[in-house]
């Protein structure tokens, strides 16, 4: 049990702008860019510092890779982030709904005979 102690949640604010922008290959200005647009939500300590998590670094190179190998601009970005969410959100509804209906069903079945 001792070992997960050390484990660190994805969405844990750690890095600081400037090595969040290291990271990432960026300039720190583009990542305070990107806040101020609404793509990336970096939580803020008491003295105002901005800290990233592993989860906002991984969102940063997917707007990276979005803007530099697919040559898409920083509205659809944001459109093509949004549409991702909610993807990702239904996905797991959809999960959710698909595990309550087998509830239902292993409740429902007669228990095997064995013969």
């Amino acid at each position: 049990m001792a070992e997960h102690i050390f484990e660190h949640d994805e969405h844990e604010p750690c890095y600081v702008i400037s090595i969040a922008a290291r990271m990432v290959g960026m300039h720190a200005q583009t990542l305070r860019q990107y806040e101020r647009i609404g793509l990336i939500e970096p939580k803020r300590t008491r003295g105002n510092i901005r800290l990233y998590s592993r989860a906002d670094v991984a969102r940063l190179r997917q707007v990276q890779r979005l803007v530099s190998d697919l040559g898409v601009n920083l509205a659809g970005v944001e459109v093509i982030l949004r549409m991702s969410e909610r993807i990702q959100r239904m996905e797991q509804e959809m999960e959710a709904l698909r595990r309550e209906v087998q509830r239902h069903r292993d409740r429902r079945l007669p228990a095997p005979l064995d013969g």
